[in-house]
């Protein structure tokens, strides 16, 4: 996906989808602090990036959402 509103990250639990990827601890606070640091955009060399999915996935795993 291209545009104004960035790439789409997803989840790939089984690890078999083609192309670059990056790994997160499974934890909101690390994703949160990748966002500030803009840490996965780099890793992936993509312009902005979209991680609602990464975000989500992590929310269900954890039974709550971020605050």
């Amino acid at each position: 996906m291209g545009g104004d509103e960035g790439d789409l990250a997803v989840v790939d639990a089984r690890r078999s989808l083609p192309g670059r990827g990056a790994w997160v601890h499974p934890d909101l606070q690390c994703l949160e602090l990748a966002e500030r640091r803009r840490a996965l955009p780099r890793a992936l060399h993509s312009g902005p990036l979209d991680t609602s999915p990464v975000r989500r996935h992590l929310e269900d795993r954890s039974g709550r959402p971020s605050a």
